[in-house]
């Protein structure tokens, strides 16, 4: 019996800590799912090649390739990318990841050639997500050609919110823009 209590007060954080609070339609969620689940499909490889314009998909052999070997730099972050990239960690049952998908889509086809953006399912890569201290999704990493990476979390209540928002960071962080007053 405390078996069964304990596993559904943990399906209950785990549902609890992958919400945003906000209120959407179920035809924009069933969207952003089919989106996360076409998007599924393609895997790091020919998609990583420049002008794809779209998210890619890393496993952890990709991601010590492409973004830094923590394996061999173990003290020192040491960014193994030739352009500024912004990570999205998230998992397929998870409403705010699945909301966020299409903004990335979007984001990928605006800033091709300036960034690359790539995903790392964290329910396949668990051990990424636990190098990285992944604790609630989504979680965006925002990687600069130079320095060090910024962590943020969740998304906003709206997709035109959330791409404004991922626009400012990628502007400041990625590509060291200064921050407009508009």
């Amino acid at each position: 019996m405390k078996k069964i209590v304990f596993s559904i007060a943990a399906a209950a954080l785990l549902t609890f800590s992958c919400t945003n609070g906000s209120a959407s339609t179920l035809d924009s969620q069933a969207q952003a799912s089919s989106d996360v689940e076409l998007a599924a499909d393609e895997k790091a490889g020919d998609d990583q090649k420049k002008g794809a314009g779209k998210p890619v998909h890393l496993t952890k052999q990709d991601f010590l390739e492409k973004v830094m070997n923590y394996e061999k730099n173990q003290s020192e972050w040491v960014y193994e990318g030739d352009l500024p990239a912004l990570i999205d960690f998230y998992a397929d049952w998870c409403g705010p990841c699945r909301q966020a998908a299409p903004v990335l889509e979007e984001l990928a086809k605006e800033y091709e050639g300036k960034i690359h953006i790539y995903k790392v399912d964290t329910e396949k890569e668990q051990e990424l997500a636990s190098v990285f201290g992944i604790r609630s999704i989504p979680a965006f990493l925002f990687v600069p050609e130079n320095g060090k990476p910024t962590m943020s979390n969740g998304i906003a209540r709206t997709q035109e919110e959330t791409k404004a928002m991922f626009k400012q960071m990628i502007d400041e962080i990625l590509l060291g823009k200064e921050k407009s007053n508009s």
